[in-house]
């Protein structure tokens, strides 16, 4: 372990590798062609380097910023290339943006597959009477129906719950780039590498359709949402690909056990929630959880197991990849053991080339990014004669000398 922990991303790369042969081997074996699942987008090695070469010319204007504001904006970005970016935090971004991308391509396919693998094996009647028995005998989806009506609420919900699909990806990004220590950017990629992984385990260990697909008349006085034409399509693409899964383009995307959009948005609140140092951060991480949930169980995505085990394997995700990144648990004591755990000697020396300091390398990575803004005008940065001067300590009022002591004590006794 401590030789995975040398290099923060190792873990997470080396986990993508077995996902990737995964999912590989399973192609080869089933005879069912790999898929890219947002092929629409246009081929996979465009646009995972343009979205690389996005999020690294993010972080840069925005450093930029900080340092002189808009004025001369080309220059300043030239220093920040020069200073900061060097050849090491290249690697670790991409390091980053490759792991997530392998594991999430593999979870995808492996996921294609699952029907095949665990054919006629549903659990969806053990599931649902869970659902009546933790409900008190009811539906889930009707009491949240008739709590917040099927009008208003079912729009709003649909867009937190379609937003989360572009977020995931943003925010890997955001972390990625604006957290000074590198190793901040690993935990992240690494906890939502290994949501995909454990939630892949989940699938096939109690393979599952969600409520939607089996009970849709439960469902039939919802408005038309982006939710329900997303389930739309993925139900013909369900039928598509078991019609001719060695042919079929279509790609199956249809389990329910676990939820992956709980436990990611939960992963995503409980990793802000140990490295935001703002309460406003920590609060619409836990809210955009909470209605995420919600929106799962209204829509019938999933049943009330299907999201306890999400939270699971999103606490799982966060503990684990806090471990093997070496965040875990001395992040959470005192700034001098921060410093000595995150920082190892062997590293201090190339902060000097990165242009940062020890209080750099060790804040926060949101601190860094969402809550701070750019500035118009850079901070005032006082000079060492300054500091200096600041750092002088006030000489101690003028202490009696022995002699006048006694003295006193004489004049006492006599």
């Amino acid at each position: 372990m401590t030789q995975i922990r040398q290099w923060p991303y190792a873990f997470a790369l080396g986990l993508s590798i077995v996902v990737g042969a995964a999912a590989v081997v399973s192609s080869l074996y089933l005879d069912v062609p790999l898929k890219d699942p947002d092929g629409f987008l246009g081929p996979s090695f465009v646009r995972l380097p343009l979205m690389a070469l996005l999020i690294i010319g993010a972080g840069l204007v925005v450093d930029a910023l900080r340092r002189s504001g808009w004025r001369q904006l080309p220059t300043t970005i030239r220093e920040v290339v020069k200073e900061e970016w060097n050849a090491h935090r290249f690697l670790c971004i991409g390091a980053g943006l490759l792991s997530f991308y392998i594991c999430y391509i593999g979870y995808r396919n492996l996921k294609n597959v699952l029907p095949i693998f665990r054919e006629g094996t549903l659990f969806d009647q053990d599931l649902l009477r869970l659902d009546h028995w933790l409900s008190g005998g009811h539906d889930p989806a009707m009491i949240l129906h008739g709590l917040f009506g099927t009008d208003i609420m079912a729009e709003f919900l649909s867009v937190v719950y379609l937003s989360y699909l572009p977020l995931v990806p943003i925010s890997l990004g955001v972390v990625l780039i604006f957290s000074r220590n590198l190793a901040i950017g690993a935990w992240y990629s690494t906890t939502l590498c290994l949501n995909w992984v454990l939630g892949t385990v989940s699938y096939y260990i109690l393979p599952s359709l969600g409520p939607v697909f089996t009970h849709p008349s439960s469902y039939s006085r919802l408005p038309e949402t982006g939710v329900g034409e997303l389930q739309e399509v993925l139900l013909a693409n369900r039928l598509d690909f078991l019609a001719a899964p060695a042919t079929s383009e279509s790609i199956q995307g249809v389990a329910a056990f676990a939820s992956l959009h709980v436990s990611v948005t939960f992963a995503a609140a409980l990793f802000l929630e140990r490295t935001a140092r703002r309460q406003l951060t920590r609060t619409a991480a836990w809210i955009f959880f909470g209605v995420t949930v919600v929106a799962t169980l209204y829509f019938g995505w999933h049943y009330i197991a299907d999201d306890i085990a999400g939270m699971v394997i999103g606490w799982a995700s966060v503990t684990l990849g806090a471990r093997v990144t070496g965040n875990w648990p001395k992040r959470r004591r005192q700034p001098a053991d921060i410093v000595d755990t995150s920082l190892p000697d062997r590293m201090r020396p190339k902060l000097d080339t990165a242009g940062l300091t020890l209080e750099d390398a060790t804040r926060s990575p949101i601190d860094d990014g969402l809550d701070d803004l750019p500035e118009a005008v850079p901070p005032k940065v006082e000079r060492p004669s300054q500091v200096k001067a600041q750092s002088t300590v006030e000489r101690p009022s003028k202490v009696e000398r022995p002699s006048t002591v006694e003295a006193q004590s004489e004049t006492k006794a006599v």
